[in-house]
């Protein structure tokens, strides 16, 4: 690919990020209290619906259960209980207490020693750790640890695919790279701008089903950070309401305008009303 195409790829995602933000504005992800429900929701949102995970982070939080300490005490089989909801659950119960295992054997069960460690150092070790793929890591690095690391998601590569920015046979670190270039310069426009204007900004426009403010959706981060997460919560509106897997509704999408007048194959044929 020539460094022409792949500057107007990255001008078309920063084109896209804009048009999202102005039409939806903050859509407070990572919803979560701590940083540790925060890798919880990680593990658990793997194949599941999101609602079903907030079950089960309901479930451990009503019991006390949704931090370090608890993961570690409480017995497997009352663990896989808690999450059923979410799916995979001795999987998914298995894994987090591997994770647990990790952060006691690597860090001495601390959050804060493991998220010092840099960012590649620290991603590598998590891609270790069974049941972590490159999706789990970057979102614990991003949405935990505040780490600059873009989190692709199907939503993401569905979205690309149907644009034709990037094919189907492109894999993940290059999707997150060409996200990465993209978006830096946003996040550069950022830093020069004053937090009250992006407060009053914010707060003056509704997302689509946005979450309420949280305590790690409002958390301090750098401009790359914020960025990074922004992008990701308004790709997942967009898949979740528009760019759906069958009979997406192009029509009514915010990214409409800048679909291609050939369309990627992926995008499904619209059956007759």
């Amino acid at each position: 690919m020539s460094s022409a195409e792949n500057e107007t790829k990255e001008t078309g995602i920063r084109q896209y990020y804009r048009a999202l933000y102005q039409t939806w504005g903050a859509q407070h992800w990572w919803p979560a209290e701590t940083r540790f429900e925060v890798i919880v929701g990680a593990y658990l949102t793997q194949n599941t619906a999101w609602t079903n995970v907030e079950l089960a982070l309901t479930q451990l939080r009503h019991a006390g259960l949704l931090n370090v300490e608890g993961v570690r005490r409480v017995r497997l089989a009352k663990l896989e209980k808690l999450i059923r909801s979410s799916g995979y659950f001795r999987q998914k119960a298995a894994r987090l207490k591997t994770f647990v295992a990790f952060l006691d054997a690597q860090y001495q069960g601390s959050l804060d020693r493991m998220f010092e460690e840099p960012l590649s150092t620290l991603r590598e070790k998590l891609l270790g750790l069974n049941g972590v793929g490159p999706e789990t890591a970057d979102s614990i690095l991003l949405y935990a640890g505040n780490h600059p690391v873009f989190v692709v998601d199907t939503y993401t590569r569905r979205i690309i695919e149907r644009h034709n920015i990037l094919s189907s046979e492109a894999g993940y670190e290059d999707v997150r790279a060409l996200f990465e270039r993209a978006l830096a310069p946003i996040a550069q426009q950022e830093e020069h701008k004053s937090t009250s204007n992006r407060v009053e900004l914010e707060s003056g426009i509704r997302g689509v089903a946005p979450h309420s403010p949280s305590a790690m959706s409002t958390a301090h981060r750098t401009a790359l950070v914020q960025v990074y997460n922004e992008m990701h919560g308004l790709i997942v509106g967009v898949g979740k309401h528009y760019c759906k897997k069958s009979k997406p509704d192009c029509e009514a999408c915010p990214l409409q305008p800048f679909l291609p007048e050939e369309p990627a194959l992926s995008l499904p044929k619209r059956s007759p009303d």
